[in-house]
């Protein structure tokens, strides 16, 4: 049990590890299965789950207190679904802001001047290594054109429009947007926007919940 009057926060915890393999090894991430123990003497477990490089995300605030929301395919839920700006984090020693800049001027042809750290979480903790920042960037300026990314494939058919934050809220709270990142990262906005965002953490604060940062 935690003392009751201890700030409710994860925290690592690392358990005795018997074996580890790569059971399927795939084009963007693998699958792998673990065996271990809940604690040193007890009956071993094992648990299949996929290893993921992890992710960043972006809430894109425009001075009218819009936020940008961008519509994809996404075959495995064969739906159209509006979401933020987001993407893998598969450049190795990319620093983690600079990949959710790269991303927001690949899907969205946009600048940021300020970024702040909106949120931290785990996509599907049951099932996958995969941890997502949600960055908060405003102070926008276009990408020239001559230096856009060419989008293609399901990317070819983003959609953009803005959207107030307060009606994208209510859009999350309505069952009307699914996409994690968006509902996760919208309803921070909408909470950090009543001081402000005086409180939200540096571009750069620790990430220590990212997968590379948790491996022993």
């Amino acid at each position: 049990m935690h003392p009751a009057g201890e700030p409710v926060a994860d925290t690592l915890s690392h358990r005795p590890l018997q074996s580890s393999s790569t059971v399927y090894q795939g084009r963007i991430w693998d699958v792998v299965s673990d065996t271990f123990s809940l604690a040193p003497g007890a009956k071993p477990l094992t648990r299949d789950y996929i290893a993921h490089p992890g992710a960043v995300a972006v809430v894109v605030l425009n001075d009218h207190n819009q936020v940008l929301m961008l519509s994809q395919y996404r075959h495995p839920v064969q739906m159209v679904l509006w979401e933020i700006p987001a993407g893998l984090l598969d450049v190795e020693g990319e620093d983690y802001v600079v990949g959710a800049a790269r991303e927001l001027a690949e899907e969205a042809d946009l600048v940021a001047a300020q970024w702040h750290v909106l949120t931290d979480f785990f996509n599907s903790p049951g099932s996958s290594s995969e941890a997502i920042r949600i960055y908060l960037a405003r102070g926008l300026s276009m990408v020239p054109e001559a230096d856009r990314h060419v989008r293609t494939e399901e990317e070819a058919e983003i959609e953009f429009r803005w959207v107030d934050l307060a009606e994208a809220a209510t859009a999350v709270l309505e069952g009307r947007i699914h996409n994690p990142s968006a509902v996760v990262g919208i309803l921070a906005a909408a909470q950090a926007q009543r001081d402000g965002f005086a409180s939200l953490r540096p571009a750069g604060a620790p990430w220590p919940e990212h997968p590379a940062q948790r491996q022993r």
